[in-house]
């Protein structure tokens, strides 16, 4: 097992690659509103998780082992089941942007989850930064004309909800001794997967048929927005402190915002880039520096140990 630490060029580059995931997703929005069948929401769930679970399952052929059959089970309906559900449910009761600012109070959830489940400090960057973000994104999406919807805005919430609480306990967790990356994910996206299978087909009538601008988005999602989006997001949780990594999620709402303006014609004008910018620099003053960094781990070594966490998923530590 590894025992990596890393400096702070490192953790700058482990923040680049790991913002690609919140990116991937900010995508989501435009790909369920133009590719995917209308009302649809647990169909998209469903398919977006269960393919690419069980495709990294046949690649490592690794099950869950001992209390890691729970734990899996709950990590995946917090990370992928219940929160794939309520993004979906969102996306389709509200504009992209205004869906993603509901997610914008995940940073503040795994804040609080954070001081208390895994002690690690707040410092008053991290509420600036929660804040600003915040701030940002409502410029950045809301208007006379946002849309708001009662079903979007609960669904939005309780999916932020549900990824906070995802972010927390693969913190205090860590990752199983042996198991590898995508071992790890793959458990993830089957277990939310396999949730939403009965439930989809038990309370969705399927579409009469699919066309290939169907079958185009539902693979988008499937690969690039679960496989390849998740491994990358748990690798950066792996190597970042729990409140840094959420912090990379604001990317989200940004990104809706520009590939809706790019593709969808929808307005972007000063306020928008003003919370553009606002945004941005939430997502800067969030991450971590290299002596915060360390301390952060020296702080979560002792509450890991408590918990019986692996050595080899602690903060401080790299990927195999």
């Amino acid at each position: 097992m590894s025992n990596q630490r890393t400096g702070g060029g490192g953790l700058a580059a482990t923040s680049l690659i790991t913002v690609l995931a919140p990116m991937v997703w900010g995508s989501t929005y435009l790909i369920t509103t133009e590719l995917l069948p209308p009302e649809k929401p647990l169909l998209a769930s469903t398919l977006r998780a269960l393919p690419a679970g069980l495709i990294l399952l046949l690649i490592t052929r690794q099950l869950p082992r001992g209390i890691w059959w729970w734990r899996a089970v709950v990590l995946g309906v917090l990370n992928i089941g219940a929160f794939f559900y309520f993004l979906f449910l969102a996306a389709y009761h509200l504009p992209g942007g205004v869906a993603a600012l509901m997610g914008s109070v995940q940073p503040m959830i795994v804040l609080l989850l954070g001081a208390v489940l895994l002690r690690e400090k707040v410092l008053p960057q991290h509420i600036a930064s929660c804040v600003l973000g915040a701030a940002g994104i409502a410029l950045l999406v809301l208007g006379p004309k946002a849309g708001l919807d009662g079903i979007g805005v609960v669904a939005g919430l309780l999916g932020a909800l549900c990824m906070a609480s995802g972010i927390v306990l693969v913190k205090r967790w860590g990752r199983p001794d042996g198991v590898s990356l995508l071992t790890f994910t793959g458990w993830q996206l089957t277990v939310g997967g396999l949730l939403l299978l009965p439930i989809c087909l038990g309370t969705e009538t399927l579409p009469d048929h699919l066309t290939w601008k169907n079958i185009g988005g539902f693979a988008y999602l499937g690969l690039i927005g679960a496989l390849i989006a998740y491994v990358l997001w748990f690798r950066g949780l792996s190597r970042l402190p729990a409140l840094a990594a959420s912090f990379l999620s604001f990317a989200s709402p940004l990104c809706a915002t520009v590939l809706g303006y790019v593709f969808l014609h929808q307005s972007l004008n000063a306020v928008q880039l003003v919370g553009a910018v606002a945004v941005i620099a939430a997502v800067v003053i969030g991450q971590p520096r290299q002596k915060k960094a360390t301390a952060t781990v020296a702080q979560s070594s002792p509450a890991a140990a408590a918990t019986g966490a692996e050595p080899s998923t602690s903060p401080s530590e790299g990927v195999r």
